[in-house]
């Protein structure tokens, strides 16, 4: 090498490997409050066409489980610990997949909703832009913004903040090339989590797709996962429409033409996100970075039941709006489970999940697998590929034991040694995995029992049939609560006896 290009390549701060690089980008995209069904390729009438090409080359997961909360995910998905035991939105228990893969010679990069304390760049993350705060409005932004751990405020009238993700992370994926180093990518997208904003023009798309109500589009997209084989031959019965959800054809006319109008805002935002994750894999692959890059896509909670409109008057495109949709589209989202977020039913932790990996993905391009696994797998994955050694201390003293086992062999068409339980809770909120029997509680009362093998809407209690299960059960869910998701003794108090009603 002469002396001048070593100055060359001194300058550009290009990295000069004794070896090619073999180790693959991670690129984890987070969608927030999106349900199991609303993403096309698990069964929804949106139109997702990037996201369903991923999973035509890739993997599909229908038993990846997240915490059912937006901050208890992020704690997990980063750390690989359950949420408390990394202390919680500090992380002062536990460090990020950015720390290990940073030390590991990774390029570092993350956009969108953060939701934790401090900001990203204090936690292992080179380059971000995004917002700190837990929501946001989607033309005006909010003063949480950063760049790079600096106060971001440009927004002009053409801010989108779902685009503008989008536009940060292919800024920071080309400069990631230019380092030579694989990167780790974080894509934490605030849609379709509420305010429900969209532009005109993508709410003309769905504007009436929706008025046929939610008890037909729930049922075509049960016909839909049943012809996508998604439940192989075998789908679940579906759980039927609760009592709070009131039957589509007894609404006035002006309540079905808003649910529907809420309904299309929200179909808007979600086709908005696979566009803009659209652009960012064809920048992966005009880079040529598109083959070595495991890209997982997943979502923090299942569909929100929580009605917080304000400015009902103000059309969606409007600034100033702040629309939600209701427990009756939430129904729709997590066909064909039970409950929503914040809830440990199936309805409120199972994440549409997909993986895609041309190099490295073994398993047969869009095949389906059943297997476990929970958003904790993430940060082993990571650690397994990226050659990384998680570490025993951070900065405020001893890390937890990571929690995580590697996706590897799924991704590599395998049967994994799966966990020996799988651990749940946000507030009363709680239950526990062992296999297929799962005990689960709903805001505190009673125990319930199911076996998942059979019955994976929780149709079928076998609490009353099978007591000693719900002995056992929930005396691994009480030992985890104290030893090793250090929660506190008033938040791992037994179950009530009375059941609990549901009222969103």
């Amino acid at each position: 090498m002469t002396t001048r290009l070593i100055l060359i390549v001194l300058t550009l701060g290009l990295a000069w490997p004794a070896t090619a690089e073999t180790r693959p980008n991670i690129l984890v995209i987070l969608a927030d409050d999106l349900g199991f069904a609303d993403v096309g390729c698990f069964g929804g009438e949106i139109e997702t066409p990037n996201l369903d090409k991923l999973a035509q080359g890739g993997l599909r997961f229908t038993q990846f489980y997240n915490t059912a909360k937006c901050e208890s995910t992020r704690v997990s998905l980063m750390t690989g610990l359950y949420a408390n035991q990394a202390g919680n939105a500090s992380l002062s228990r536990g460090v990020t997949i950015a720390n290990v893969l940073q030390d590991a010679g990774y390029f570092t990069a993350m956009v969108g909703k953060w939701h934790l304390n401090d900001e990203p760049t204090d936690h292992g993350f080179m380059r971000y832009f995004g917002h700190l705060s837990g929501a946001t409005n989607f033309f005006k932004g909010d003063n949480t913004f950063r760049l790079n751990g600096q106060p971001w405020s440009d927004f002009g009238e053409n801010f989108y903040n779902t685009t503008a993700n989008a536009d940060f992370a292919i800024r920071f994926i080309d400069e990631a090339k230019t380092t030579g180093k694989p990167m780790f990518m974080y894509m934490a997208f605030n849609a379709p989590h509420y305010p429900l904003q969209c532009s005109k023009e993508d709410f003309a798309k769905y504007q009436d797709t929706y008025t046929v109500g939610w008890d037909a589009i729930r049922a075509k997209r049960i016909e839909k996962q049943k012809k996508l084989k998604l439940f192989a031959d075998a789908p679940p019965m579906p759980a039927d429409r609760p009592e709070h959800v009131k039957p589509w054809n007894t609404l006035a006319a002006d309540e079905k033409d808003w649910e529907a109008r809420r309904m299309a805002v929200f179909a808007a935002m979600v086709d908005r996100l696979d566009t803009e994750i659209g652009r960012v894999i064809d920048r992966l692959r005009e880079q040529g970075m598109l083959d070595n890059t495991l890209v997982l896509f997943m979502s923090d909670n299942g569909a929100c039941p929580f009605d917080r409109t304000r400015g009902k008057e103000l059309e969606p495109w409007n600034p100033d709006s702040h629309w939600c949709y209701s427990t009756g589209w939430a129904h729709v989202g997590n066909t064909p489970f039970r409950l929503y977020k914040q809830n440990q039913h199936e309805g409120g932790i199972t994440s549409p999940t997909i993986a895609h990996w041309p190099n490295g993905l073994t398993a047969k391009p869009g095949s389906i697998t059943h297997q476990p696994a929970h958003l904790i797998d993430v940060m082993a994955t990571a650690i397994d590929l990226g050659k990384a050694t998680y570490p025993a201390t951070n900065a405020k003293g001893q890390v937890q034991p990571m929690q995580g086992l590697s996706l590897t062999p799924i991704l590599q068409g395998q049967e994994r040694k799966p966990h020996e339980a799988l651990y749940f809770q946000f507030a009363e909120n709680r239950a526990v995995r062992a296999g297929d029997m799962k005990l689960v509680s709903f805001r505190g009362g009673p125990w319930e029992l199911y076996d998942l093998s059979t019955d994976r809407t929780e149709l079928k209690n076998l609490a009353a049939d099978r007591p000693e299960a719900v002995v056992q059960l929930s005396a691994k869910w009480m030992h985890w609560a104290e030893h090793v998701n250090l929660m506190p003794r008033q938040t791992r108090q037994p179950v009530k006896d009375a059941a609990q009603k549901p009222n969103f």
